[in-house]
């Protein structure tokens, strides 16, 4: 707790109120929006990350103190923390980091902390694990535990292992939430950047009932006369 409440104090040294309330805006706090009620101190990533240097060392209690706090900087501070307690940890202490993860996905609760964290701690346990708990949040009622799902395949992308992205991509081809879209069109690009085939093939058999943005963001990269076929309906 001593070392939650130093590390709270720096935070706060680091705040901007005129930045807060851009933050507010950009990550959509207001009602009814996917933020909603979010609470921002105003800092940029990359002074968090440089102070999540100075404290790699911090255990899990220390994280889960942070993850627990209402302000989205503290929330983004203590999975920093916990990527870097991954690294450096025991085969037990990972073990319990990736169970604080998924124990606490209610706090894990905007799409900057899912994207940062979950292929560096989810993903990359689950590599030479079992992976239907995937599967299983790919169908959650909680838009995050279904981003965290389909964006934790990317560290598997990136092994060229591309089974559970495509199967939970169809899982969720008819997700309701724009960021979804996103989220799945995002990792099908980037299945494309390492096998075009295998994306492509995933492509021509959803395509036409893809929601337009997913498409979109999965076509992105395609060759301009190609990714118009995409978008026109004519692939």
């Amino acid at each position: 707790m001593a070392r939650a409440t130093q590390i709270s104090a720096e935070l706060r040294s680091l705040a901007s109120p005129e930045l807060a309330t851009l933050q507010r805006r950009f990550f959509k706090t207001g009602p009814g929006q996917y933020g909603e009620g979010d609470v921002f101190l105003g800092i940029k990533v990359p002074p968090l990350r440089a102070l999540a240097k100075r404290h790699r060392d911090a255990d899990l209690d220390t994280v889960s103190t942070l993850l627990h706090s209402e302000y989205h900087e503290e929330r983004l501070f203590a999975l920093l923390l916990l990527m870097q307690f991954y690294e450096r940890a025991s085969e037990k202490e990972r073990t319990g980091a990736f169970d604080l993860y998924l124990g606490n996905t209610a706090h894990i609760n905007n799409w900057d902390l899912v994207d940062v964290s979950s292929p560096h701690i989810v993903g990359r346990h689950l590599a030479t694990r079992s992976r239907k708990v995937l599967h299983r949040m790919a169908k959650s009622t909680s838009l995050w535990e279904r981003r965290i799902a389909i964006i934790s395949t990317l560290y598997f992308i990136r092994d060229n292992d591309f089974d559970d992205t495509l199967h939970i991509a169809e899982t969720l081809l008819h997700d309701e939430h724009d960021l979804m879209h996103k989220a799945v069109g995002w990792m099908l690009r980037e299945v494309g950047k390492r096998d075009l085939e295998t994306e492509e093939a995933f492509l021509l058999q959803h395509y036409r009932g893809m929601p337009r943005t997913m498409l979109r963001y999965a076509v992105e990269r395609f060759p301009e006369k190609r990714r118009q076929q995409y978008l026109k309906g004519t692939a």
